[in-house]
């Protein structure tokens, strides 16, 4: 199984958690890791060049900071010019049918936040569901997403502990 990882943060030095996570990557043979916004810093997306990525590899995981219950600008700029008709739907658009999709998440606030009644009012899981009627529009997989509640209060122990747990999801067979 070959991982492509894409991460969608626009400061990916200055991160916390976003950046743990991704060094815990840096010896997996299986995984690629693409800093998108460091790879496109004038936002002009190679259509082609990420088709292709995403055609090379099993399973495709985009990682991101939730920003205002949603994800960076980037992320949405990709789905729109990379998933294009003709090639992720519609008539001959089956390049990403089967391929697995997931999601990882640094959010703010604890878990408790994120649910009925906590101070964000919705579950992570409905917050991320633009994400799954995308992969099932695509005819991808959508995997169970990786989650990190409170990255706004972490200590350096937890973040050592994230990255292996991170890691291990990426490449867990579901």
């Amino acid at each position: 199984m070959k991982v492509l990882v894409m991460a969608f943060h626009p400061d990916m030095e200055q991160s916390i958690v976003n950046k743990a996570l991704a060094k815990g990557l840096q010896d997996e043979p299986v995984v690629t890791f693409r800093d998108m916004y460091k790879e496109y810093p004038d936002e002009m997306i190679d259509v082609e060049k990420e088709q292709r990525l995403c055609e090379e590899h099993d399973r495709i995981v985009f990682q991101f900071p939730l920003y205002w219950y949603s994800s960076p600008p980037l992320l949405k700029k990709w789905l729109d010019h990379v998933l294009l008709y003709g090639w992720a739907y519609g008539t001959n658009g089956t390049a990403l049918r089967g391929k697995e999709f997931m999601v990882a998440i640094s959010a703010g606030a604890p878990e408790e936040a994120y649910q009925a009644g906590g101070s964000n009012h919705y579950s992570i899981s409905e917050l991320l569901r633009p994400f799954q009627a995308t992969s099932n529009f695509i005819s991808a997989t959508y995997l169970p997403p990786y989650v990190f509640y409170g990255a706004g209060s972490t200590g350096e122990s937890e973040l050592a502990e994230s990255a292996k747990t991170y890691r291990d999801h990426l490449l867990k067979s579901f």
